[in-house]
This record gives structure tokens, C-alpha cells and sequence, in this order.
């Protein structure tokens, strides 16, 4: 099972435990998830096995040297997408998060491993049903839906839009500054790579990333999307 903590996860692996099926439930670390969440999943499920990257999100911009996007998410390939080859993965994908999971399917083939097979149980569940079963069940959530938060997961992420990266940010300030040392560093590896003026004159893109300042501020303004709950989730 992939398990987030988030609401959906947290009906999930009710729902699994219910059952009396076997499994084991799986959580990967990103380094970037909101602490609450992160604790939350540390205090209150001690069965689901935590999985640490061999890298960070930080060292990954650097080595690509530039932001991770809507259209080049190599964050979620790095730190997400790991673990369930050749297994039937159970996730808390639904219908109703976002126009993109909306043809998703209850039981899907993985487009990257024929043997991996998604089931997605309430893939029909709206909001209401969700915390509806939470608050029948008796389950506990993590405490930042109370402050507002209608989406858990990376901050910082792309998926998420301006606004709602502005709002995480102003939570975790310290998170922001990190994304801003982390530009500097692949703005600075950039520009030493590309030292040919020729060349950068035909990549738009290296004369507005001039440095980390530059490269963070067209990130903020990147999205050009209406915003988009919807993200990789583990495994996928």
C-alpha cells in the first residue's frame, strides 16, 4: 500500500486493515513534506515502513540545474516513484482531486512495469465521503487539514501552483530559503557550463536564470495553469 498520510491514506489503510487482506503499507520520504505530516505518519502508524532517498531534493536541482516544473517533474521520479515492481499497489487516488485523475481507472496496468498493478478502492469517493468515514471510523488526520490545508504533500511542489506555494511558504519560511540557496547553486553551475554566449543567445531561459534570484522568481510565476491539486503519488 502507498500511504502519505494524508486523509485519503488514512482511509485506505483503514480499509485495508478491515479487510483482513495481507499487505504492508510503504511511505517515501521526500525531505520536503510538511514536518506535521511527516510526525504525524512517525507517531501514529509505527507499522508503515519509511523509506529514505539516496538523494535530496536539494542536491537534484543543483544536478539538474534548474527548478523542478509542472511538465519536468524529476522530483517525483527521484523521490516518489520507488518501490511496489511486479505488486499489486494499493493507492487512495480519486476521481474527484483534479481533471487529471478524473480518468483514472479502479484497477490500472503501470505504463512503466506491465507486472505492477494499481487497485484505487475509492477512486469514486468525493470530499464528503472521505471525511465522512473518518469522522464514523473514529480515525485520526493530520492536524494541518484544520488549519486549512485542503492538499498535503511537497512543498514547494509545482502541482500546487503560485498561490498555494506562496501559502506553504509563508508556513515554512525555512523551506523557501533552502529552495533559494539550492537555485543560487544550479544558477551558478548553469552559467559555468554555458559559457558560450552563442549558444545561451538561442536558450531564453539561461538569460533570465542570470542567478538564483532570477531562476526563483520565474518558478514562482511559472504556472500559467489554473492550479492543480493533482500528484504523482508513490509508486507510480
Amino acid at each position: 500500500m502507498a500511504f502519505s498520510g494524508g486523509k485519503d491514506s488514512v482511509v485506505i489503510l483503514d480499509l485495508v486493515k478491515r479487510s483482513g487482506v495481507k499487505y504492508d503499507a510503504h511511505y517515501n520520504i521526500t525531505g520536503i513534506d510538511p514536518p506535521e505530516l511527516f510526525y504525524f505518519i512517525r507517531d501514529n502508524f509505527p507499522e508503515v515502513e519509511r523509506h529514505r532517498p539516496e538523494t535530496t531534493i536539494w542536491k537534484l536541482i543543483v544536478k539538474k540545474m534548474m527548478p523542478p516544473t509542472r511538465r519536468v517533474r524529476y522530483c517525483c521520479e527521484y523521490l516518489k516513484e520507488r518501490g511496489g515492481a511486479g505488486r499489486r499497489v494499493i493507492t487512495g487516488v480519486r476521481h474527484a482531486e483534479s481533471s487529471r485523475r478524473s480518468k483514472r481507472g479502479f484497477i490500472e496496468e503501470c505504463f512503466k512495469d506491465k507486472h505492477k498493478i494499481y487497485v484505487n478502492p475509492i477512486i469514486d469517493w468525493l470530499d464528503e465521503d472521505v471525511w465522512e468515514y473518518i469522522k464514523t471510523r473514529g480515525l485520526k488526520y493530520c492536524s494541518l487539514y484544520d488549519e486549512g490545508f485542503k492538499r498535503l504533500g511537497c512543498i514547494g511542489c509545482p502541482m500546487a501552483g503560485k498561490i498555494g506555494r506562496e501559502k506553504e511558504f509563508a508556513r515554512w519560511p525555512a523551506y523557501e530559503k533552502k529552495f533559494r540557496t539550492a537555485f543560487a547553486a544550479a544558477a551558478a553551475a548553469r552559467n559555468l557550463k554555458n559559457c558560450s554566449q552563442e549558444w545561451a543567445d538561442t536558450h531564453p531561459l539561461l538569460q533570465s536564470w542570470v542567478d538564483g534570484e532570477a531562476m526563483f522568481n520565474w518558478w514562482m510565476k511559472e504556472q500559467k495553469h489554473k492550479d492543480d491539486p493533482d500528484q504523482t503519488v508513490m509508486f507510480e
